[in-house]
């Protein structure tokens, strides 16, 4: 059997159905041996296979698979980067000329693993095909265990074209899915957890995008509802409980955070952190909650838990180890009288906006079913989409790629979301701006038909660059032309809808979703004309 063989068969035994990738002359052996078991996703940019097998991961619970030749490693990084810094568990497939052959200026030949090493987990280089079977059994337990992440998996065409002698599965199919393990926090930890939430007068709960990873929901609402505790989440923690729930109090924070919920977060006397990195932006610069505050940390990463707070430290998996300090609430025979949250500043708030933005999400709310999927690309929309749609349920509907925060993501990564939830409806928002980086995917999505929606801002600018230089007094270098999107979606195959005023929205989504894929420009305003539920502008 050959190495490229050999590889497929590997990736089959992890249930591995989709690979996202675009073939090079390095990676030829390997889509010479591409069978129907596994469906490859072809894409037009490298990048854009990475995004598109995040948002895959992030929905499925499997890791994304991605395949990139040696000319694509460049174009890959940073999609990698994204999923480092959000914790995607992710198998990143880049083939190879001979590995010597950068030292003799071989076309394409380049020093791979200098280059994947610092955004992944690992870099994993195959000198031989016998160690293949050890590197993917190497790669998925990584990808998967602990603070999980993506793995570089680099594999030259010499490899894929051996024979190999000794063919050796033996997959670890534990680690074909994430969390792959579940490690219970120090038991002693537990219980100072639970003796400081019972002797609080008013805790609130903060959840980040470990608690979605970990699928703690359950736990979440079990424990705010035990003790009547406020919950509130990051921008990507969003979906952690339904916002509708009475104890919900929404986005909190930096980004898509409103004025109702950060008071509760500084009001509070204890705030319980889970699966929360405390990075700038969600905590605006550490000040959501205050550096002072009585804090309890839960994560799986050692990394994280207690790296920016004074906190009680807990490591392990959010979901058991929330298991576990409700059952010592439990055993101590403690119940907290219900509170009753007042939600009228965040209803005063609300009527106070520019209506167009407003109005535009709660007419999305209106018309949605409770299982959409929602991508949203930095800007305008995540703003908007994070401060003002209430989750309808709890679980992975709403994916920010605020790891890093770059532009471009949502409208490749509405590919994976179609393949790792099939039944469901997708929205794609994207800023004028991010949609250069990625309107070559729109072939992508015609072609393979999938069921979104690209809510497209229009604006002309670089708007959250805009906002940004205005607070600064001089506002350069961040407008472009407003070209025809309706012609360029209409060039593409996509159903074209265009909303100019409040009055359009409602029947312009309905006729757009029963017309997928479908592309629907909404021209509003920059953010610096408005002013979006963002911390640092005063909201």
């Amino acid at each position: 059997m050959k190495g490229a063989k050999l590889l497929l068969n590997l990736l089959k035994e992890y249930n591995v159905t989709h690979i996202f990738g675009l073939p090079g002359e390095t990676s030829l052996p390997l889509y010479e041996e591409l069978e129907k078991e596994i469906t490859h996703v072809l894409v037009r940019d490298e990048r854009n296979s990475v995004y598109m097998a995040d948002a895959y991961a992030k929905l499925s619970y499997k890791p994304g698979i991605v395949e990139g030749p040696s000319v694509g490693s460049v174009y890959m990084l940073p999609g990698v980067a994204e999923a480092y810094k959000s914790s995607t568990p992710m198998i990143v497939i880049t083939t190879d000329t001979s590995l010597y052959g950068e030292k003799t200026n071989y076309l394409t030949s380049l020093d791979q693993s200098s280059l994947f090493k610092p955004i992944t987990k690992e870099s994993i280089t195959v000198y031989d095909i016998d160690d293949l079977p050890h590197a993917v059994r190497r790669a998925f337990r990584l990808a998967t265990s602990g603070k999980p992440g993506p793995i570089h998996l680099r594999i030259p065409n010499s490899v894929l074209e051996s024979e190999a002698k000794e063919i050796s599965l033996n997959a670890q199919k534990e680690f074909s899915h994430f969390p792959s393990q579940r490690p219970l926090a120090d038991s002693e930890m537990i219980e100072k957890a639970a003796d400081l939430i019972i002797n609080s007068n008013f805790p609130v709960i903060i959840c980040g995008q470990g608690a979605l990873y970990s699928m703690a929901w359950d736990e979440v609402i079990e424990l705010a509802e035990l003790l009547g505790i406020p919950v509130g989440t990051t921008i990507t923690g969003k979906g952690c409980m339904p916002e509708t729930h009475p104890l919900s109090i929404g986005v909190v924070g930096g980004r898509g955070g409103t004025i109702f919920a950060n008071q509760i977060i500084k009001n509070s006397d204890l705030v319980i952190l889970v699966g929360s990195n405390t990075d700038s932006a969600n905590t605006f610069l550490w000040r959501i909650p205050p550096i002072d505050k009585t804090i309890i940390h839960i994560d799986i990463s050692e990394e994280e838990v207690g790296n920016n707070y004074d906190s009680l430290n807990l490591i392990g998996d959010a979901k058991v180890t929330l298991r576990a300090i409700i059952e010592r609430i439990k055993l101590k025979g403690f119940k907290r009288k219900k509170i009753s949250l007042e939600k009228k500043d965040l209803i005063e708030i609300e009527k106070n906006k520019e209506v167009n933005h407003v109005r535009f999400i709660k007419e999305l709310w209106n018309i949605t079913p409770e299982n959409s999927i929602f991508i949203s690309d930095p800007g305008i929309g995540a703003l908007y989409l994070a401060g003002f749609y209430k989750a309808k349920k709890s679980g992975r509907y709403f994916i920010f790629n605020y790891g890093l925060g770059g532009l471009g993501y949502s409208i490749p990564a509405s590919v994976g979301a179609h393949f790792a939830r099939p039944n469901s409806l997708i929205f794609s928002l994207s800023g004028d701006g991010s949609f250069g980086f990625s309107v070559g995917e729109l072939e992508t999505i015609k072609r393979l038909n999938v069921n979104v929606v690209i809510l497209l801002f229009n604006n002309s600018s670089f708007g959250w660059i805009r906002g940004e230089m205005k607070k600064r007094g001089k506002i350069i270098e961040t407008d472009f032309l407003s070209l025809d999107y309706m012609k360029i979606g209409e060039g593409f195959g996509l159903s074209t809808y265009k909303i100019s005023n409040d009055n359009e929205i409602s029947e312009t989504l309905k006729d757009a979703i029963k017309n997928t894929p479908a592309l629907v420009e909404i021209v509003i305003e920059s953010e610096d004309k408005m002013i979006p539920p963002v911390t640092p502008w005063k909201y």
